[in-house]
């Protein structure tokens, strides 16, 4: 079986803060994976350490193959990241905007017009080319945002709630296109505060004050702690993280 992350006693400390601690984690290729948590449960130091942003306290991670501490460079070249605040040019269309992200990640000439010829097809955008990206509604914004971000062929890319404002029509459109990326092999990790997306990850990482405390498919989740649904587990997970003391939760079991 082939790994895009793996992780191993994943440590990082902020002074006296443990942010994210002896994380233990492997995340398939091609797999949907969703990364959840209440704020401060240590998401963010995740994602910034497998991004090669942030050095690790302690602790190893791999991404697609390479050493996040040692390759950091390389890490960064196989992985796309696509952030809750949109980020493209309005006054450019959505073929620019597309060019020059994939300029920008490294592709240029043939392999670049063939690669997102082959994108374009893939996230259904052929009849937006022209429209200048302002113009957009903001489910085609964060189409074309993923395809930004997905440009170079990543091996994993980051989503940090991509839904974020988008209506629910919307929503499911994007869902559907994230699953047809996972199937042309990139690897796809969530963030999401939305428990109904939650659900349509493939497996489930739950974190709490920087402990890895779940872990399976959303059935298997919601199994661990007793719950009803996803939902309820990160209700759950937010009411102890509010009272500011992390407690004893199960153990967490690997399928």
């Amino acid at each position: 079986m082939s790994f895009v992350v793996r992780t191993h006693a994943l440590h990082k400390r902020f002074g006296e803060l443990v942010a994210v601690h002896a994380l233990d984690l492997e995340i398939r290729r091609g797999e949907v994976f969703g990364l959840l948590g209440p704020n401060g449960s240590g998401k963010t130091t995740t994602i910034r350490m497998l991004c090669g942003l942030v050095l690790p306290t302690s602790g190893t991670a791999e991404v697609a193959g390479y050493d996040i501490t040692t390759q950091s460079e390389q890490v960064r070249r196989r992985i796309g990241y696509m952030s809750q605040r949109y980020g493209l040019y309005d006054e450019l269309t959505v073929a620019e905007n597309l060019r020059f992200y994939a300029s920008v990640y490294g592709l240029v000439g043939r392999e670049r017009d063939a690669r997102l010829a082959e994108h374009i097809a893939l996230l259904g955008l052929g009849d937006r080319l022209r429209q200048r990206a302002g113009t957009l509604s903001g489910g085609w914004k964060q189409r074309l945002a993923l395809a930004c971000a997905t440009a170079h062929h990543p091996d994993l890319v980051f989503l940090d709630e991509p839904t974020a404002g988008v209506d629910p029509a919307a929503r499911r459109t994007f869902w559907q296109t994230i699953y047809d990326l996972a199937e042309s092999g990139t690897t796809v990790l969530v963030t999401t505060h939305y428990m109904d997306e939650a659900e349509r990850c493939q497996r489930l990482a739950f974190l709490s004050r920087g402990h890895l405390i779940g872990l399976g498919t959303p059935a298997e989740v919601t199994k661990q702690f007793g719950a009803a649904s996803v939902e309820d587990v990160f209700v759950m997970l937010q009411q102890r993280d509010e009272r500011g003391a992390l407690t004893e939760l199960h153990p967490v079991t690997r399928p």
